[in-house]
């Protein structure tokens, strides 16, 4: 017993050590996997909580093609699961890629890749307390979207917009609407198809509302270079809406291919994150500042790999906390290549600094390939997922203490 007790103890002065070495921009948080998935496996995105603190996310494995869980702390601290719905069933979706989102009377709406009728995906709403679960629309007919990837946002009047990844006029993917039609149904309408001229191509994440009713997202191909586009939806008075690209990635050491949405700040700026792209070609943090002159004006805050340990490859989007600081997710890199959640922090005179709150793979149990955008609990704590790793390597759902 004591010589193995020696060893770890070698071990953890080693890493420190390392870590030492490698530089000043690496910090840790306390991370705990709340959940390792085992017949379920893959959480693709991240999670919503609610009023008691329970946490709901989809997984692209388990069932028959996916499901959607549900995650309750437990009085001894730990936290049980249990599944709300299994995809894949008779003309349902499958696979799941996005987060769900909530209603007023907490039903749970999102989007499956593939299944439903036509075995283009589907937009789904379920009643996780009564175990029920409904397809709003079937996509891939005619001139429809197919394969959506992102999650959906509301408007004031309780209708649902989206993205796909593929389909449409020019098979470059869409962006969409969904209205109640009074008889318990809805009705889906493309309000832009992607791929004409230099458009972007292959929306994969959610958009986002200003204050005037204009939308805002990305794609991760297209556009002037072909490795994305930042793009504004704006609605006309003859009741259709006009799409125009606001940036084109991919210019010099531009970042590239985008997988993420985008977030606002006080003062009416963009940031989002790139897959790819920046000074050593494995992904940036951005901002998009509007200009007087109508235009905007996009400025990377960070490139990823800047140090041995930092995180590689973004997929997610980011988020705030109360003293302006961001807070997201790299995919893969660290200091086990296995990604990290990291901190970005403004200095008052315009820079950004990176740290590494933790580094994904430290141990067995540990989760791999965080994929989702983190959430904040009302004390600071981040929640979020990992595609892969965990006790039986099908993924966690964690939580990180600053």
């Amino acid at each position: 017993m004591r010589t193995r007790r020696l060893s770890i103890r070698t071990a953890v002065i080693l890493v420190g050590l390392s870590l030492t070495l490698l530089g000043t921009a690496i910090a840790f948080g306390q991370e705990k996997v709340l959940y390792s998935f085992h017949y379920k496996g893959g959480p693709a995105s991240g999670l919503i909580r609610d009023a008691s603190g329970d946490l709901y996310g989809t997984t692209i494995g388990g069932g028959y093609d996916g499901s959607g869980f549900c995650l309750v702390p437990s009085e001894d601290g730990g936290w049980r699961e249990y599944v709300w719905h299994f995809f894949g069933a008779y003309m349902d979706g499958q696979t799941p890629m996005a987060s769900v989102i909530p209603d007023g009377s907490g039903n749970l709406y999102g989007t499956t890749e593939g299944g439903g009728v036509y075995g283009s995906g589907t937009v789904f709403v379920s009643a996780p307390m009564h175990g029920t679960e409904k397809v709003l629309h079937n996509f891939g007919t005619a001139m429809d979207g197919q394969d959506p990837k992102a999650s959906l946002i509301f408007d004031a009047a309780g209708n649902l917009y989206g993205t796909t990844y593929a389909g449409g006029t020019h098979g470059a993917g869409t962006v969409f609407e969904l209205t109640p039609n009074g008889s318990g149904g809805w009705t889906e309408r493309v309000l832009h198809s992607f791929g004409d001229g230099m458009d972007g191509k292959g929306p994969v994440a959610s958009m986002v509302w200003d204050a005037a009713g204009n939308l805002y997202g990305t794609t991760s191909q297209g556009g002037v270079y072909g490795y994305g586009a930042v793009f504004e939806m704006t609605p006309r008075q003859d009741g259709g809406w006009t799409e125009k690209v606001l940036h084109n990635f991919g210019s010099g050491e531009d970042g590239r291919s985008p997988l993420a949405g985008l977030v606002w700040d006080a003062a009416g700026n963009l940031y989002g994150t790139t897959n790819a792209g920046g000074v050593y070609g494995v992904g940036t943090v951005f901002e998009m500042m509007p200009r007087q002159d109508g235009g905007w004006t996009e400025h990377t805050l960070h490139h990823f790999g800047l140090y041995q340990a930092d995180g590689h490859n973004p997929m997610a989007s980011l988020a705030w906390d109360a003293a302006g600081s961001l807070y997201g997710t790299a995919y893969a890199g660290g200091v086990y290549g296995f990604g990290t959640v990291f901190e970005l922090t403004p200095d008052g005179n315009g820079d950004w600094t990176e740290k590494s709150l933790h580094h994904f793979g430290l141990y067995r149990s540990d989760g791999r390939n965080p994929r989702g955008t983190l959430i904040f609990d009302s004390a600071g704590n981040l929640y979020g997922t990992t595609y892969a790793g965990g006790v039986y390597r099908m993924g966690t759902v964690f939580e990180v203490t600053p």
